[in-house]
C-alpha cells in the first residue's frame, strides 16, 4: 500500500468514477484502475462495487475511506514540513561556540543569516574549547566552533577564520609609548591570563613552548574566565595581556588599552568548525556553514 493507490482510491470514492478521478489525477483511466486493483490485492479485500454508470464502496471501501483521508492529510501535512525545511521556511539549530567567536563573531553571522532565513531559530552556547568539544561529540548541539583545534574520536575539525593574538597594556603603560617589545620584556611583566583549558590560553601556551618559554613562569596576577574580563582588568590597570584582536579592537580604538607589537612570535591562529562525524547535517544547518564560510558575508567581522 502507498499514497498514491490511496489517493486513487480517494477519488474514485468521492467521484464514484474512475473516469473522473483519471481527470483529477492527470492519469489514464487504466494506471487509475491499476492503483485500486493493486490496492485491493494489499488489503485482498475488494473496495467498490462496479455499476453500469458509477461505483459504489463495499463495506470495506468505507471501513478504509476516513482513515486514508487521514493518511493523506498527515502525509501532506509532513510534505509540507518537509518543503518548509528544504526551503529554510523552519529549522532548528543549536550552536556551540567558544568565547572569541561566541561572543565577537557568530552573534554578527548569526543576525546576517537571519535576516536571509527568518523562519530559523538558532541558539548560540558559549563554553570553553573544551566544553564545546564534548558538546558536540554527546551531539548536545549541532555544531561547534572552537578557537584551539578539537582532535577527538567521534569530531570532525576544520580551520575556519584566522585570527590573531596581540599583546595589549593600559594606556598609562610604560610600553604604551614603545613601538614593539620583544619575548624577554614579558618574563618581567604582570600578565592577566584567560584561564586554563580556554583556547586563546592553549594557543598561547603552544606559541610560547615554541620560543622555549612556559607561561606557567611568566608573573601573573590571574586568571579570569572570559576575554571581556581580562581586558576591563587591563583597562584598571591590573596588567598586561594577550588576547584576540576580534575581542580588543573596539577597546583599542576607543582608547581604553593600547596594542603594543610584540616581535619574535607569530601570535596568529585559526578558529576551528566542529562537527559530529557521525552527524546528519540537515537543510538549515548546511546552509548556516555555506553561509558563514561565504568570503562576502565574513566582510564585516575580518580582522
Amino acid at each position: 500500500m502507498n499514497f498514491k493507490q490511496l489517493e486513487a482510491f480517494i477519488w474514485v470514492a468521492e467521484l464514484q468514477s474512475f473516469t473522473k478521478a483519471s481527470r483529477q489525477l492527470f492519469m489514464s483511466q487504466p494506471a487509475v484502475s491499476f492503483q485500486i486493483k493493486a490496492l485491493e490485492e494489499d488489503l485482498q479485500v475488494s473496495l467498490f462495487q462496479r455499476g453500469d454508470k458509477k461505483v459504489m464502496l463495499t463495506e470495506a471501501g468505507r471501513l478504509l475511506y476516513p482513515e486514508a483521508k487521514q493518511m493523506i492529510r498527515h502525509y501532506n501535512r509532513i510534505k509540507a514540513g518537509l518543503d518548509d525545511l528544504k526551503g529554510l521556511k523552519t529549522g532548528h539549530l543549536v550552536i556551540g561556540a567558544s568565547t572569541i567567536p561566541g561572543e565577537y563573531i557568530l552573534p554578527i553571522l548569526i543576525g546576517g543569516f537571519k535576516e536571509k532565513y527568518q523562519g530559523i531559530i538558532i541558539t548560540l552556547k558559549v563554553a570553553g574549547s573544551g566544553q564545546v568539544g564534548r558538546w558536540v561529540r554527546e551531539r548536545e548541539i549541532d555544531f561547534g566552533i572552537t578557537g584551539a583545534p578539537i582532535d577527538w574520536e567521534g569530531t570532525e575539525c576544520v580551520s575556519w577564520l584566522k585570527d590573531q593574538l596581540v599583546l595589549i597594556v593600559p594606556p598609562a603603560h610604560p610600553w604604551a609609548e614603545l613601538d614593539e617589545v620583544s619575548l624577554d620584556n614579558l618574563k618581567n611583566e604582570t600578565m592577566i591570563l584567560r584561564e586554563r583549558g580556554s583556547g586563546t590560553r592553549r594557543t598561547l601556551e603552544q606559541k610560547l613552548a615554541e620560543h622555549n618559554i612556559s607561561l606557567e613562569k611568566l608573573p601573573h596576577s590571574m586568571e579570569l574566565g572570559s576575554t571581556r574580563a581580562v581586558i576591563t582588568a587591563v583597562e584598571a590597570n591590573l596588567g598586561a595581556s594577550i588576547v584576540s584582536k576580534y575581542a580588543v579592537s573596539e577597546a583599542i580604538s576607543l582608547g581604553k588599552v593600547k596594542e603594543v607589537k610584540l616581535i619574535g612570535i607569530d601570535l596568529s591562529r585559526y578558529l576551528y568548525q566542529i562537527r559530529h562525524s557521525q552527524g546528519m547535517g540537515g537543510f538549515a544547518l548546511e546552509a548556516f556553514i555555506s553561509y558563514i564560510n561565504d568570503e562576502e558575508n565574513q566582510q564585516g567581522i575580518l580582522l
